[in-house]
């Protein structure tokens, strides 16, 4: 196998962004989910509420992030002096984030029509992994609930053999992507080496309703592919697509191409 695709969320829930090589951080890749939307009760947004966050680009700039949406644009910079610190909620877990800017508060809440705010994950704020699944005391940037998710090709296309109209990968969000030639062969590893890099598998991903929205439009398109998903690969409650990895080690760099090895 190799390694046919790698992605990254700076800001949790909107668009990807896709990359030919990503540094391997405690936390997940470098810059993935460290910003996050929450609500006035600082309670964490996704597409689940407001699909249109697929919509909202973000690229990476020397000096910080550059958001698009509708023709507007916003630079969130890396330096930004916090406006506030407070506890945001990220599903069960609370943890420290630090308000970037009144300027992006204002930005995101006109693009989503919704009050909201943007927060940053620093190097202070600890996230821990769930306990049954760490490793080795492993910490979580915003994302749902480990450090990095993988997704096999072969996977994909075994659900979009059952669906009437195709999804692409994206529905699901993964971090890296491979080839591999045996639909949910992932279901078995335990462990997964990328280039140098070594990886931990905790856990399968449980899906949801937003794997309903379409990640170009921002809009829900039924229930597709999550009924279907449902009807051949639901476990003890969950409907289960890709496999959730802990890093055994940071600081390396992983590519595109590079060999993908499991046991």
């Amino acid at each position: 196998m190799i390694l046919t695709g790698l992605n990254i969320y700076p800001i949790k829930s909107l668009k990807g962004i896709s990359l030919d090589e990503a540094k391997i951080e405690r936390r997940g890749l470098r810059y993935d989910r460290r910003w996050m939307l929450v609500d006035m009760n600082n309670k964490f947004f996704t597409q689940r509420e407001f699909p249109k966050m697929a919509t909202v680009s973000v690229g990476i700039e020397p000096k910080g992030l550059r958001v698009t949406s509708d023709g507007k644009e916003l630079l969130v910079p890396f330096d930004a002096t916090p406006t506030g610190i407070a506890e945001v909620e990220v599903w069960a877990d609370r943890c420290r984030g630090e308000f970037v800017s009144h300027e992006a508060d204002l930005w995101f809440s006109e693009t989503l029509e919704t009050e909201c705010r943007l927060v940053y994950m620093s190097d202070e704020s600890l996230r821990p992994v769930n306990p049954t699944f760490a490793i080795a005391n492993d910490v979580v940037s915003f994302a749902d609930g480990y450090p990095f998710l993988i997704a096999n090709e072969a996977s994909l296309g075994e659900l979009n053999s059952r669906l009437a109209e195709p999804v692409n990968m994206n529905r699901f969000r993964p971090n890296f992507v491979v080839n591999s030639s045996e639909p949910f062969a992932e279901d078995n590893w335990r462990s997964v080496t990328i280039g140098s890099e070594s990886f931990h598998v905790a856990k399968p991903c449980g899906r949801c309703v937003m794997t309903t929205v379409d990640q170009q439009t921002g809009i829900k398109n039924g229930v597709e592919p999550l009924k279907t998903l449902a009807s051949f690969r639901t476990q003890n409650n969950s409907v289960l697509f890709g496999q959730n990895l802990i890093a055994i080690a940071e600081g390396g760099t992983i590519r595109v191409g590079d060999e993908v090895t499991v046991k």
